[in-house]
């Protein structure tokens, strides 16, 4: 009876090591070097405790941008839509200091301090999404860094380069 318990399991371990080990082989196969971590600008005080984004093989990971005047932590002014424009802004700079643009966006995440400034914060969206949606979820959340109304964060793919 544990022959066959065994026997049983064996198949199911086995595709679990495989599962678990296919990024890693992936990764060898497109000859990925481990993730690349690019901190942040200087904001005039001290460093800010995470990257601004982290590369690993095509895919550029960008952490949440509030809508900050760059090299500072100052928020633009005027409510919703500076603050979402100027959040779009650096995720546009961040995008093509690492070879990649807002056309290549495959995802964002999009933090409100208010929910009910999401048909606002669409409006802004809109204007730099046309054409290639990316993937989006959207929530309303409690205590933004630096009182900012909106944070996003994306994904994006990296072309290679030409």
């Amino acid at each position: 009876m544990k022959q066959h318990s065994i026997l049983t399991v064996l198949p199911a371990v086995l595709c679990l090591s495989l599962a678990s080990a296919a990024p890693l082989l992936l990764a060898q196969e497109k000859n990925i070097e481990g993730p690349q971590y690019f901190p942040m600008a200087s904001t005039g005080g001290a460093p800010l405790p995470f990257s601004e984004a982290v590369k690993l093989g095509d895919t550029l990971y960008v952490s949440g941008q509030i809508g900050s005047v760059p090299g500072t932590l100052t928020l633009a002014s005027g409510g919703i839509g500076p603050e979402a424009r100027r959040a779009l802004e650096n995720i546009r700079a961040i995008l093509e200091r690492h070879g990649s643009s807002l056309d290549h966006v495959v995802k964002c995440t999009v933090f409100l301090a208010h929910i009910k400034d999401w048909p606002a914060f669409n409006e802004v969206y809109r204007e730099y999404f046309k054409t290639n949606l990316p993937a989006r979820s959207a929530l309303g959340a409690n205590g933004l860094a630096m009182g900012a109304r909106v944070e996003i964060e994306c994904i994006a793919f990296v072309p290679p380069k030409k």
